[in-house]
C-alpha cells in the first residue's frame, strides 16, 4: 500500500481511509485472547471520535507516553520504550509526514525492519475499544496517539493483536532497528556485566530485560517485580557510595506504573548516602514505572 497515494486519494474524495487489509473487525483482534462474546462488544473509534484535539505527538516522544493496555505485548512496548531514548532510530519507525492537523485523512504509516529491508505498514486510525476503555496501549496524555497507532501497525505486520500477546523483546528490538541482538542470562552472567551495560549505554545501544514466569504471567511479587514480564533498561551508571563505588541500573515498566521496592528504589535509604548533587541528577521519585 502506497501511503502518499492513498492519502491523496482520500483527501480528493473527502473520505477517511478504511483499511480493507486490516479491517475494523474481530479478525484483526484475533481469536483466543478474548471470549467470543467480548470480541463482539469491541467498538472501533478514531482518535477524532475520542478527543476534540488529537495529536500524533505532544511535546516530543518519550517512554512515559506509553501505558500498556489489555494486550500482553510488554515485550514490544519495552523495546519501544528503549527506542524513544534514541531519536535517530525512532525517525526510521515513526515518519513525521503525518498527523491530525494537516492533510488528515484517517491514514497513518510506520516502518519496521523485516528480513533485510524496511517495510512500510499503512493503517487506518480506528482503534479497538471495550466498554469505553482502550483495549490496546493507551496514551498517558489523553490526546497523544503515536503509541496506539504504532502498536496497531505492528499488530497488522504480525497478523493480529492476538499475535502480539506474548513474544520476545529481542525480536521487537531487531524489528525497530535492523540491528543485531545479544542476550545475557542473569543465571550465569559474565563477570564484567556491569561494565558491559555501562559501555552499551554509552554506545547508545537499545537495552531491555525480562523476568521468567511462563506459568504465571503478570504476577506482581512483593518486591514490586512482575513475573513473566519485559522491561526497558534506561540507564547504567557507577556512582560514589559511602566509601566506595556502586553500579546501579535504571529500569522502566511498560505498564507505566509498578516499581521495584528494594534497595535503590525511589524511597530507599541507600539514597541518603549519595551526594545531594548526584541524587538530584538521578532520582525521579514518581510512580511512573521507572526505578533504579
Amino acid at each position: 500500500q502506497d501511503f502518499a497515494h492513498l492519502r491523496a486519494l482520500c483527501l480528493s474524495q473527502g473520505l477517511l481511509f478504511e483499511d480493507a487489509t486490516f479491517p475494523a473487525h474481530p479478525s484483526s483482534i484475533g481469536h483466543g485472547m478474548l471470549p467470543e462474546d467480548t470480541l463482539r462488544q469491541i467498538q472501533w473509534k478514531r482518535p477524532t471520535d475520542l478527543q476534540r484535539n488529537p495529536h500524533l505527538v505532544v511535546n516530543g516522544v518519550s517512554r512515559f507516553d506509553i501505558m500498556q493496555g489489555e494486550i500482553g505485548d510488554c515485550w514490544m512496548l519495552a523495546a519501544l520504550g528503549s527506542l524513544t531514548l534514541q531519536k535517530q532510530f525512532l525517525a526510521n519507525v515513526l515518519p513525521r509526514d503525518q498527523g491530525f492537523q494537516d492533510n488528515y485523512a484517517g491514514i497513518f504509516h510506520f516502518r519496521f525492519w523485516q528480513y533485510g529491508e524496511w517495510v512500510d505498514v499503512v493503517i487506518d486510525d480506528r482503534l479497538p475499544m471495550l466498554n469505553g476503555t482502550y483495549l490496546s496501549v493507551h496514551p498517558r496524555t489523553s490526546n497523544e496517539f503515536w503509541p496506539s497507532l504504532l502498536e496497531k501497525a505492528y499488530a497488522k505486520l504480525r497478523g493480529s493483536y492476538q499475535n502480539l500477546h506474548g513474544g520476545y523483546l529481542s525480536d521487537a528490538l531487531v524489528d525497530f532497528t535492523g540491528g543485531v541482538q545479544v542476550q545475557f542470562s542473569l543465571k550465569d552472567p559474565p563477570p564484567d556485566l556491569e561494565e558491559i551495560l555501562k559501555a552499551a549505554d554509552r554506545s547508545q545501544c537499545l537495552m531491555g530485560c525480562s523476568t521468567s514466569g511462563q506459568l504465571k504471567r503478570n504476577i506482581e511479587l512483593r518486591n514490586g517485580i512482575v513475573q513473566g514480564h519485559a522491561y526497558t533498561v534506561t540507564g547504567a551508571v557507577k556512582i560514589p557510595y559511602k566509601n566506595g563505588w556502586k553500579h546501579i541500573i535504571r529500569i522502566w515498566n511498560p505498564w507505566g506504573h509498578g516499581e521495584w521496592k528494594g534497595p535503590w528504589s525511589d524511597n530507599s535509604p541507600q539514597w541518603d548516602h549519595v551526594e545531594p548533587q548526584c541524587r538530584e541528577a538521578l532520582l525521579r521519585n514518581k510512580d511512573d514505572g521507572e526505578f533504579w
